[in-house]
């Protein structure tokens, strides 16, 4: 379970809203934030399974003296995850806070539709902390309110097509880790076009000019893992030539991002289905980095559907 301070200090800490400047003892800060409904509890109970000391549903205003507290002593919390809870400009001034003063920070934004948030809402037959009219119309105004966060994020997580177990998977995927290499986190996947863009994306590669196994007798039911239908894609000049322009590309845009101290990179190839020619193209690119010195993560969201 994800632990919750109580409402008093011990004793030699000063008030919330002091500096940074004795957070120390930390190696790597999270913060965990979003809209109602996305997964931010779901996502802190994961992140305490894999070990790292969580906060949940941690006001903006008890930040400092938060971490004062978990960065003092024998470091004893090294890797420290922050749930944080608010709608006004606070939670923002201590994003920046935190960005300004402590290195080792990243920022998960937690995003999902309205009609998604909406049917969470009503199957829970919880309340909107925003609730004072419609479910809707609180759903908006919270989005609106934490549009400048969303926008400081590292890494935005689309929780619309997710279930808990997928959202751990993700999570378990980029903070799984317990001595996590510095640097720039790659993330390599598929999907299918007819399931929906993935929200949470920097770059997306269009696959569909490639030749579909889905009509070819015997590979419908395979998928892009099966060497027969890896066959059917790459061995042909079409594909061998995009894959080399590709890989050119990418040689220029990852050192590039890298470079310029971004913490995550994905990077999505679609087809029609996400089962045969995004993922025999995601798995090569993913080959292709780790033979560049990266260590891409693949995976591939619709494969099974």
């Amino acid at each position: 379970m994800a632990r919750r301070f109580p409402g008093c200090w011990p004793f030699g800490f000063t008030k919330p809203g002091g500096s940074y400047e004795r957070m120390v003892g930390m190696k790597q800060l999270l913060v965990i934030t979003g809209l109602s409904g996305a997964g931010r509890s779901t996502s802190a109970g994961v992140l305490d399974d894999l070990g790292w000391f969580v906060i949940d549903n941690l006001p903006a205003a008890l930040v400092p003296k938060v971490l004062e507290l978990a960065s003092s002593g024998s470091g004893r919390y090294d890797r420290v995850a922050l749930a944080m809870a608010g709608y006004d400009k606070e939670m923002e001034d201590q994003i920046h806070g935190l960005r300004a003063s402590i290195g080792s920070v990243r920022i998960v934004y937690l995003n999902a539709s309205v009609d998604v948030i909406v049917r969470r809402y009503e199957s829970t037959k919880r309340r909107h902390p925003l609730s004072e009219g419609s479910l809707v119309d609180a759903i908006t105004r919270e989005m609106e309110m934490l549009a400048p966060v969303k926008a400081a994020a590292d890494l935005v997580i689309d929780t619309t097509d997710m279930n808990p177990h997928q959202l751990r998977d993700r999570l378990t995927s980029e903070f799984g880790s317990g001595d996590q290499a510095s640097g720039m986190r790659i993330t390599v996947s598929s999907f299918g076009f007819k399931h929906g863009v993935p929200l949470d994306v920097d770059t997306i590669i269009d696959c569909r000019f490639l030749p579909n196994p889905y009509w070819v007798e015997g590979l419908r039911e395979l998928s892009g893992l099966d060497d027969e239908v890896r066959a059917h894609i790459l061995e042909r000049d079409q594909s061998e030539r995009f894959l080399d322009r590709l890989m050119g590309l990418l040689d220029e845009l990852v050192p590039a991002h890298a470079e310029e101290g971004r913490s995550y990179l994905n990077i999505a190839f679609g087809c029609t289905g996400g089962r045969h020619r995004s993922v025999v193209i995601a798995e090569t690119v993913g080959d292709l980095l780790n033979r560049r010195g990266w260590t891409p993560r693949v995976n591939h969201r619709d494969i099974n559907r």
